[in-house]
């Protein structure tokens, strides 16, 4: 469904870096547990240098960690709460690349963990809104409820996973990686076998992947 564009989204404490060129893809930072709106910041340059960056900091405080949405305990999400983060997120993403005249054609999320998850939801939720999305240390955002079959075929993913990773098992990526190819999306699936971290091997591949998705015609 199309996501309302927000009413309260300047609300949200972001930062907006401008593209250097019109034609430049934009990347919706989105952070981990604990982190905020500037964590992927130096990410978002590393992946794609010249892009524009928007990177808002999640709005649910768990014990003064900022995150995504809430969770019932170590491993468990609040899936209600996945779904209702991920409208008003994509709301807040309508109404802010409009204001600050970002490319939506070329729009791709990058997030890691909890930002990896939320980033997953908009996906399943909102197949309109992002044109890919990398994935790091992801999991199935809607645990155990089987998604909708919604039309991905116009979005590519790539999605990062470790071996050793405790805190998102390797399968919960496999799990979603099978999630989102079943609705159409192209997706590439490195593993590695780190824990739950970026390693620069997973970094240049995935800046290989997002060059070639960005140099696609726009769909």
């Amino acid at each position: 469904m199309n996501a309302p564009k927000s009413r309260d989204w300047q609300q949200w404490e972001h930062v907006a870096v401008p593209a250097d060129t019109a034609q430049a893809p934009t990347l919706l930072l989105l952070h981990g547990t604990g982190a905020d709106e500037r964590d992927l910041l130096d990410l978002g340059h590393a992946l794609a240098p010249g892009a524009a960056l928007l990177s808002p900091r999640g709005r649910v405080d768990e014990n003064g960690a900022n995150r995504w949405f809430r969770r019932l305990r170590e491993g468990v999400f609040d899936v209600d709460d996945v779904v209702a983060r991920a409208h008003e997120l994509a709301g807040f993403v309508a109404a802010a690349t409009e204001h600050y005249g970002m490319n939506r054609d070329r729009l791709i999320a990058v997030g890691f963990s909890n930002g990896a998850n939320i980033a997953a939801a908009l996906l399943l939720l909102h197949p309109e809104l992002l044109r890919g999305a990398a994935l790091f240390a992801a999991a199935a955002p809607l645990q155990g409820r089987e998604p909708e079959h919604v039309d991905l075929s116009a979005a590519s993913v790539f999605i990062a996973a470790g071996t050793a990773d405790p805190i998102t098992p390797i399968d919960q990526a496999r799990l979603l990686a099978d999630q989102l190819s079943r609705r159409g999306a192209h997706t590439q699936f490195a593993q590695h076998p780190g824990g739950h971290t970026l390693p620069p091997d997973v970094l240049t591949a995935a800046r290989t992947w997002l060059a070639q998705l960005v140099s696609a015609p726009a769909t």
